[in-house]
Protein backbone atom coordinates (compact mmCIF):
# COMPACT_ATOMS: atom_id res chain seq x y z
CA UNK A 1 0.00 0.00 0.00
CA UNK A 2 1.21 3.72 -0.71
CA UNK A 3 -0.74 5.52 2.04
CA UNK A 4 -2.01 8.95 1.06
CA UNK A 5 -3.48 10.39 3.96
CA UNK A 6 -1.26 8.94 6.42
CA UNK A 7 2.21 10.41 6.22
CA UNK A 8 5.41 8.42 7.26
CA UNK A 9 8.36 9.49 7.06
CA UNK A 10 11.78 8.60 9.32
CA UNK A 11 13.03 12.35 10.50
CA UNK A 12 15.79 10.76 12.38
CA UNK A 13 17.83 7.41 13.44
CA UNK A 14 15.16 5.04 14.75
CA UNK A 15 12.56 8.28 15.17
CA UNK A 16 9.76 7.92 12.69
CA UNK A 17 7.06 10.44 11.99
CA UNK A 18 3.10 9.86 11.37
CA UNK A 19 1.14 12.71 10.25
CA UNK A 20 -2.65 12.74 9.41
CA UNK A 21 -3.43 14.40 6.09
CA UNK A 22 -6.56 14.57 5.28
CA UNK A 23 -7.66 18.37 5.18
CA UNK A 24 -9.24 20.35 6.67
CA UNK A 25 -9.60 18.72 10.10
CA UNK A 26 -8.01 15.25 9.15
CA UNK A 27 -11.54 13.59 9.76
CA UNK A 28 -11.30 9.92 9.90
CA UNK A 29 -12.63 8.50 6.79
CA UNK A 30 -12.59 5.12 5.80
CA UNK A 31 -9.49 5.16 3.84
CA UNK A 32 -7.52 7.29 6.59
CA UNK A 33 -8.47 4.42 9.00
CA UNK A 34 -7.52 1.46 6.34
CA UNK A 35 -4.21 3.59 6.26
CA UNK A 36 -3.74 4.25 9.83
CA UNK A 37 -3.71 0.41 10.62
CA UNK A 38 -1.42 -0.27 7.45
CA UNK A 39 1.32 2.40 8.62
CA UNK A 40 1.35 1.31 11.94
CA UNK A 41 1.34 -2.23 11.48
CA UNK A 42 4.19 -1.82 8.80
CA UNK A 43 6.17 0.30 11.71
CA UNK A 44 6.06 -2.94 14.20
CA UNK A 45 7.72 -4.90 11.59
CA UNK A 46 10.58 -2.35 10.66
CA UNK A 47 14.06 -2.55 12.32
CA UNK A 48 14.73 0.77 11.63
CA UNK A 49 12.25 2.91 13.53
CA UNK A 50 11.82 2.09 17.25
CA UNK A 51 9.72 5.11 18.00
CA UNK A 52 7.06 6.93 16.48
CA UNK A 53 5.51 10.50 16.85
CA UNK A 54 1.84 11.23 15.73
CA UNK A 55 0.30 14.08 14.92
CA UNK A 56 -2.16 16.18 12.49
CA UNK A 57 -1.11 18.30 9.66
CA UNK A 58 -2.59 21.81 9.54
CA UNK A 59 -4.76 22.99 12.66
CA UNK A 60 -6.30 20.08 13.63
CA UNK A 61 -4.83 16.43 15.08
CA UNK A 62 -8.17 14.55 14.11
CA UNK A 63 -12.11 15.58 14.51
CA UNK A 64 -13.47 12.35 14.63
CA UNK A 65 -16.05 10.79 11.96
CA UNK A 66 -16.76 11.86 8.42
CA UNK A 67 -20.22 13.34 8.88
CA UNK A 68 -20.42 14.31 5.04
CA UNK A 69 -19.57 10.73 4.39
CA UNK A 70 -22.59 9.66 6.33
CA UNK A 71 -25.25 12.51 5.57
CA UNK A 72 -27.56 12.01 2.74
CA UNK A 73 -26.59 8.71 2.01
CA UNK A 74 -28.36 5.09 2.36
CA UNK A 75 -25.75 2.48 4.48
CA UNK A 76 -25.42 -0.87 2.27
CA UNK A 77 -26.05 -3.69 4.17
CA UNK A 78 -23.21 -4.35 6.33
CA UNK A 79 -21.75 -0.92 6.20
CA UNK A 80 -22.01 0.15 9.61
CA UNK A 81 -20.44 -2.84 11.07
CA UNK A 82 -17.47 -2.38 8.14
CA UNK A 83 -17.38 1.33 9.28
CA UNK A 84 -17.11 0.05 13.01
CA UNK A 85 -13.95 -2.30 12.61
CA UNK A 86 -12.01 -0.18 10.53
CA UNK A 87 -12.38 2.29 13.72
CA UNK A 88 -11.41 -0.62 16.14
CA UNK A 89 -8.49 -1.64 14.08
CA UNK A 90 -6.88 1.62 13.08
CA UNK A 91 -7.26 2.55 17.01
CA UNK A 92 -5.51 -1.05 18.05
CA UNK A 93 -2.95 -0.54 15.08
CA UNK A 94 -1.47 2.13 17.40
CA UNK A 95 -1.95 0.25 21.11
CA UNK A 96 -0.50 -3.42 19.74
CA UNK A 97 1.89 -1.62 17.90
CA UNK A 98 5.40 -3.40 18.88
CA UNK A 99 6.79 0.49 19.21
CA UNK A 100 6.04 2.97 21.48
CA UNK A 101 3.85 5.97 20.20
CA UNK A 102 3.52 9.16 21.16
CA UNK A 103 0.82 11.77 20.65
CA UNK A 104 1.76 15.48 19.47
CA UNK A 105 -1.62 16.72 19.93
CA UNK A 106 -1.59 19.63 17.51
CA UNK A 107 -4.95 20.79 17.50
CA UNK A 108 -8.75 19.90 18.44
CA UNK A 109 -8.54 16.01 18.63
CA UNK A 110 -12.48 14.85 18.71
CA UNK A 111 -14.47 11.53 18.93
CA UNK A 112 -12.25 9.08 16.84
CA UNK A 113 -9.70 11.59 17.07
CA UNK A 114 -9.62 11.08 21.47
CA UNK A 115 -9.58 7.15 20.89
CA UNK A 116 -6.75 7.47 18.39
CA UNK A 117 -4.83 9.67 21.49
CA UNK A 118 -5.80 7.64 24.05
CA UNK A 119 -4.69 4.57 21.78
CA UNK A 120 -1.00 6.10 22.46
CA UNK A 121 1.46 5.31 24.85
CA UNK A 122 2.74 8.88 25.71
CA UNK A 123 0.81 12.07 25.36
CA UNK A 124 2.08 15.65 24.57
CA UNK A 125 -0.29 18.49 23.83
CA UNK A 126 -0.14 22.19 22.61
CA UNK A 127 -1.61 24.82 24.75
CA UNK A 128 -4.40 25.64 21.87
CA UNK A 129 -4.62 21.74 21.56
CA UNK A 130 -7.61 20.07 22.82
CA UNK A 131 -10.08 16.60 23.78
CA UNK A 132 -13.73 16.00 23.25
CA UNK A 133 -16.25 13.67 22.43
CA UNK A 134 -18.93 15.78 20.60
CA UNK A 135 -20.80 12.91 18.91
CA UNK A 136 -23.73 14.16 21.85
CA UNK A 137 -24.21 17.11 19.12
CA UNK A 138 -24.25 14.95 15.94
CA UNK A 139 -26.75 12.20 16.61
CA UNK A 140 -23.57 9.55 17.26
CA UNK A 141 -22.39 7.86 20.55
CA UNK A 142 -18.46 6.39 20.87
CA UNK A 143 -15.17 7.30 22.15
CA UNK A 144 -16.37 6.69 26.12
CA UNK A 145 -14.42 3.58 26.86
CA UNK A 146 -11.30 5.15 25.21
CA UNK A 147 -11.38 8.14 27.52
CA UNK A 148 -12.13 5.94 30.33
CA UNK A 149 -7.86 5.61 29.80
CA UNK A 150 -7.63 9.20 30.22
CA UNK A 151 -10.29 10.56 32.79
CA UNK A 152 -11.59 10.37 35.53
CA UNK A 153 -15.56 9.51 35.93
CA UNK A 154 -17.26 12.49 36.47
CA UNK A 155 -15.05 14.08 33.88
CA UNK A 156 -15.83 11.96 31.34
CA UNK A 157 -19.30 11.75 31.92
CA UNK A 158 -19.78 15.69 31.68
CA UNK A 159 -17.24 15.79 28.33
CA UNK A 160 -19.87 13.01 26.85
CA UNK A 161 -22.98 14.23 27.73
CA UNK A 162 -22.35 17.65 27.17
CA UNK A 163 -19.83 17.73 24.29
CA UNK A 164 -17.21 20.09 26.61
CA UNK A 165 -13.78 20.22 25.33
CA UNK A 166 -10.77 19.67 27.27
CA UNK A 167 -7.58 22.64 26.70
CA UNK A 168 -3.58 21.39 26.55
CA UNK A 169 -3.28 23.38 29.74
CA UNK A 170 -6.36 21.79 31.64
CA UNK A 171 -5.07 18.34 30.05
CA UNK A 172 -1.33 18.67 31.94
CA UNK A 173 -3.19 19.77 35.24
CA UNK A 174 -5.64 16.50 35.17
CA UNK A 175 -2.32 14.58 34.14
CA UNK A 176 -3.47 13.67 31.32
CA UNK A 177 -0.70 14.61 28.88
CA UNK A 178 2.91 14.74 29.76
CA UNK A 179 3.40 18.45 28.80
CA UNK A 180 1.20 21.11 27.35
CA UNK A 181 3.48 23.95 25.55
CA UNK A 182 3.01 26.40 23.35
CA UNK A 183 2.58 25.31 19.20
CA UNK A 184 6.57 25.96 18.15
CA UNK A 185 7.45 23.87 20.56
CA UNK A 186 5.39 21.12 20.35
CA UNK A 187 7.14 18.85 17.66
CA UNK A 188 10.42 19.14 19.21
CA UNK A 189 9.13 17.95 22.85
CA UNK A 190 7.47 15.13 21.46
CA UNK A 191 10.80 14.25 19.25
CA UNK A 192 12.74 14.65 22.25
CA UNK A 193 11.23 11.61 24.29
CA UNK A 194 11.26 9.74 21.37
CA UNK A 195 15.29 10.30 21.47
CA UNK A 196 15.04 9.03 24.90
CA UNK A 197 13.51 6.43 23.96
CA UNK A 198 14.73 5.30 21.20
CA UNK A 199 18.38 5.31 22.98
CA UNK A 200 17.31 2.43 25.34
CA UNK A 201 17.38 -1.40 24.33
CA UNK A 202 14.83 -1.97 21.26
CA UNK A 203 14.47 -5.21 22.84
CA UNK A 204 13.62 -4.19 26.43
CA UNK A 205 11.18 -1.48 24.90
CA UNK A 206 8.91 -3.80 22.81
CA UNK A 207 8.57 -5.90 26.04
CA UNK A 208 7.71 -2.90 28.51
CA UNK A 209 5.17 -1.97 26.03
CA UNK A 210 3.65 -5.41 25.60
CA UNK A 211 3.94 -5.84 29.53
CA UNK A 212 1.99 -2.83 29.52
CA UNK A 213 -0.62 -3.82 27.33
CA UNK A 214 -1.03 -6.92 29.25
CA UNK A 215 -1.65 -6.16 32.60
CA UNK A 216 -3.21 -3.10 32.19
CA UNK A 217 -6.88 -4.88 33.29
CA UNK A 218 -4.99 -7.88 35.11
CA UNK A 219 -5.13 -7.90 39.00
CA UNK A 220 -2.28 -7.04 41.01
CA UNK A 221 -0.93 -10.69 41.39
CA UNK A 222 -1.38 -11.46 37.87
CA UNK A 223 0.06 -8.85 36.48
CA UNK A 224 3.27 -8.73 38.43
CA UNK A 225 3.28 -12.63 37.64
CA UNK A 226 3.06 -11.10 33.79
CA UNK A 227 5.65 -8.86 34.45
CA UNK A 228 8.12 -11.20 35.97
CA UNK A 229 8.07 -13.46 33.15
CA UNK A 230 8.62 -10.35 30.87
CA UNK A 231 11.45 -10.24 32.74
CA UNK A 232 12.89 -13.38 33.15
CA UNK A 233 13.13 -13.07 29.35
CA UNK A 234 14.67 -10.08 28.84
CA UNK A 235 17.34 -10.90 30.96
CA UNK A 236 18.13 -13.80 28.68
CA UNK A 237 18.99 -11.35 25.78
CA UNK A 238 22.36 -9.93 24.88
CA UNK A 239 21.13 -6.71 25.41
CA UNK A 240 20.38 -6.84 28.65
CA UNK A 241 23.60 -8.20 29.79
CA UNK A 242 25.47 -5.59 27.73
CA UNK A 243 23.23 -3.07 29.60
CA UNK A 244 24.24 -5.19 32.65
CA UNK A 245 27.68 -4.82 31.79
CA UNK A 246 27.85 -0.74 30.94
CA UNK A 247 26.47 0.09 34.16
CA UNK A 248 29.69 -1.95 36.02
CA UNK A 249 31.71 0.08 33.39
CA UNK A 250 30.13 3.33 33.75
CA UNK A 251 29.75 3.51 29.85
CA UNK A 252 27.22 3.97 27.43
CA UNK A 253 25.83 0.43 26.09
CA UNK A 254 25.57 -0.75 22.68
CA UNK A 255 22.32 -2.29 21.89
CA UNK A 256 21.54 -4.63 18.96
CA UNK A 257 17.68 -5.93 19.31
CA UNK A 258 18.51 -9.11 20.60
Amino acid sequence: MQPDLVKLELVEEYVALVQFANPPVNAHSQQLLTETAWVFDSISDRDDIRVAVLTGQGKAFCAGADIKERVGTAPEPGGHWQRSRRAREAYHSIMECRKPVIAAINGPALGGGLAFVASCDILVAADNACIGLPEIDVGLLGGGRHAQRLFGHSRLRRMMLTGMRVYGPELYRLGVVEASVPQEQLLETALGIAREIAGKSPLAVTLAKHALNNIEEMTLRDGYRFEQTMTGQLSQSEDSKEAMRAFVEKRKPVFRGR
